[in-house]
């Protein structure tokens, strides 16, 4: 298994300055890039071809923290992280609203299609915009959240780099995976009915 924090050069651990990952990336990458090695012979582009396209991999991996969570738990413990499907109690309310929201969405853009008349589809623009409106108020909440988790994140990071023992970090940083895979989950979820309702 390719590590893509050495391939971007990055030290493994639980969070990466985006910013500075980016530039690091941009940097590493600018040298490979297609329109860059174009007069080179066929073998020297098929090889720049592919380092570009490793470290366009590395990239997208580790820029989101549910990625880079994923991938430093694999290298960690040499196998993919356990895929609990139990949502934690405490978000629990929140899974249940936002399944309700995307039905109700779901069920007014069926109606919606359904609608031939000009006046009814003006009706169901104007619905559908309200109802967009409440789907972004749930996913500002998701993000506010996700902002939580991030905070968390950092604080295990700053564990992570002053030499605590990384067995007991680890299950820490399986539990944040998992949260931010809800949180992704449920902000594509939302963002996706919003779009629709908006057109």
């Amino acid at each position: 298994m390719t590590d893509f924090f050495a391939l971007l050069n990055e030290p493994r651990r639980p969070w990466l300055e985006p910013e500075s990952l980016k530039q690091k990336f941009l940097a590493l990458s600018a040298t490979v890039h297609p329109d860059r090695v174009h007069n080179l012979g066929e073998t020297e582009r098929a090889a720049a071809q592919d380092r570009y396209t490793e470290l366009n991999a590395a990239y997208n991996s580790l820029r989101e923290p549910k990625d880079r969570l994923h991938h430093l738990l694999q290298l960690e413990l040499g196998a993919l992280p356990k895929d609990v499907q139990r949502i934690p109690s405490e978000l629990m309310d929140l899974s249940l609203e936002i399944g309700r929201k995307c039905r109700e969405a779901d069920a007014l853009l069926a109606e919606k299609a359904k609608a031939t008349s000009p006046l009814l589809q003006v009706k169901f623009f104007e619905r559908g915009q309200e109802f967009a409106d409440q789907l972004q108020a749930t996913r500002q909440r998701v993000t506010a959240l996700n902002e939580q988790l991030v905070a968390r994140l950092k604080q295990i990071d700053s564990a992570w780099q002053s030499g605590e023992p990384r067995p007991a970090l680890l299950p820490q940083l399986e539990e944040l995976y998992r949260l931010f895979s809800y949180f992704a989950r449920w902000d594509a979820q939302l963002q996706e009915r919003a779009v629709r309702l908006s057109f």
